[in-house]
């Protein structure tokens, strides 16, 4: 009964976009995604890496929580806890200006102290319109840079990935040529939420 309820709860809340990009219909299944993310807010959920690649050997096995601790009508912050590192968070911000419409994510990593690590505030933007339960973010030009002078070239054609299967599981996804790592998080059974992630100031 649990799962059949959260199934109809997402699908009324498919059918209602509060707030449209311009009233331009390409954009609206982005502002679903963002609407139905934001529905999340103040929830945590377990998941785990269910890819296997030598490259993601640290993160293999572990725990991991996601945590939609805070949303705006623009913004929603993402802490992904693996075990006890509280070093990253995700951050996807709703566009919608004369010139720039879309979703951005962004990865935001800190070290213990606050400070920005070296590699951080790397992601993309929208370039096709989606759907309402999945939307991909091509690397762009701050994060292909970023890449190059740090050594690691290959992230450059990174393509992220954020999805639903809706009542059920959180997808988060990178690929690229022969690469691909990938997230599941259990939307069934919310869990409490962990500490706040490193850096992080009241309010954010």
């Amino acid at each position: 009964m649990r799962l059949i309820l959260s199934i109809l709860a997402f699908g009324a809340l498919l059918g209602s976009c509060a707030t449209p990009f311009k009233d331009d219909p390409i954009r609206t299944d982005q502002d679903r995604f963002f609407q139905s993310l934001s529905q999340l807010c103040g929830q945590a959920f377990a998941g785990r890496m269910v890819t296997d690649h030598p490259n993601d050997a640290d993160l293999k096995g572990k725990a991991m929580i996601m945590h939609v601790r805070t949303c705006t009508a623009d913004t929603i912050r993402i802490p992904l806890h693996v075990e006890d590192d509280r070093s990253r968070t995700w951050v996807i911000t709703r566009l919608s200006t004369s010139s720039n419409d879309g979703l951005v994510l962004k990865h935001d990593h800190r070290h213990q102290d606050g400070s920005e690590d070296e590699i951080t505030q790397y992601g993309g933007q929208t370039t096709t319109s989606g759907s309402a339960i999945r939307q991909e973010f091509p690397a762009d030009a701050f994060s292909k840079a970023l890449f190059e002078k740090t050594g690691r070239p290959n992230s450059s054609l990174n393509i992220w990935a954020l999805a639903f299967d809706p009542g059920k599981t959180f997808i988060y996804e990178v690929t690229r040529p022969n690469r691909h790592v990938r997230f599941e998080f259990d939307l069934s059974q919310p869990i409490a939420a962990p500490p706040p992630p490193w850096g992080t100031t009241s309010g954010k």
